[in-house]
């Protein structure tokens, strides 16, 4: 589907008859829809699921001076696909970095975007990411915290797409809880340029939305894993930006809940959109 001069990869599960349709933005900035599909499938019972490759990632088109690509860039797109795709309105689910994609595309497209979910979101400002590291090495045990120990997360300002994709699988055994579970999933290998540039954009400059996000309309629901390894700061932070934001913490779960604690994760999920 080609949106803002673009060729998206869009997947989609069957329509649902008087259901509003889901759109699932997957984080990490380098991967693609994989990291939430067949996660989010159990919610397609009951609505239609769309994903697609973000600009750069995955089957999707690398724009054209890709190095300076940034996270907005990612939120315009979202519109645009709802337009393309003939959509009048949709909920919108975020997860991780995705959720930062979701927040700024719900404030762009207020007309638009019905409910809005933010699934262990990235914060509304990036103070929180240079605790990161220190917090993820605590979580590891002795060989995965050597691996990670020798990556610096100062190189992660440069948008070299294989620093940055050797850091995200180095990290990604902290995000669980479950040990077991970790070892069970990795992410696909990604040297995604575009995804790069947006991620080291974001670590070189900083960010904060929100004033932004005082102008998002959705109802929206800020899911929180009281294991997670994001600091629970930030989902108050959000509920606070967010004027129609409620929060649903979720205990014995870290960033990974589809996995982790399915039950009480897509129970939130199902009650928030059908009420």
């Amino acid at each position: 589907m080609c949106a803002r001069g673009l060729r998206f990869a869009i997947f989609s599960t069957p329509p649902v008859v008087d259901a509003t349709p889901l759109l699932c933005i997957s984080g990490g900035l380098l991967f693609d829809h994989t990291l939430l599909w067949p996660a989010l499938s159990p919610l397609a019972e009951r609505r239609q699921l769309l994903f697609f490759d973000q600009r750069g990632r995955g089957e999707s088109q690398t724009p054209p001076g890709a190095r300076a690509a940034r996270i907005e860039h990612d939120a315009g797109d979202v519109a645009a696909l709802r337009l393309a795709l003939g959509l009048r309105r949709w909920d919108v689910l975020g997860h991780s970095w995705g959720g930062g994609i979701a927040m700024l595309a719900a404030e762009r497209d207020r007309e638009g975007v019905r409910r809005l979910v933010l699934v262990d979101s990235v914060g509304p400002h990036g103070d929180w990411l240079p605790a990161l590291h220190g917090a993820a090495l605590q979580r590891l045990g002795p060989t995965q915290r050597a691996v990670l120990g020798q990556l610096h997360p100062a190189a992660l300002e440069e948008p070299d797409p294989q620093v940055h994709s050797a850091y995200a699988r180095a990290l990604y055994p902290a995000w669980f809880v479950d040990a077991d579970l970790a070892e069970m999933f990795t992410p696909p290998r990604s040297t995604s340029v575009t995804g790069a540039a947006v991620a080291a954009r974001l670590r070189r400059e900083g960010y904060d939305c929100r004033r932004l996000l005082r102008a998002v309309s959705a109802d929206s629901l800020v899911i929180h894993f009281l294991i997670s390894l994001l600091p629970l700061l930030l989902s108050f932070e959000l509920v606070a930006a967010i004027p129609k934001a409620r929060l649903a913490l979720i205990p014995d779960a870290g960033h990974m809940p589809f996995w982790e604690a399915p039950e009480p994760f897509f129970a939130a999920i199902e009650k928030f959109l059908d009420s």
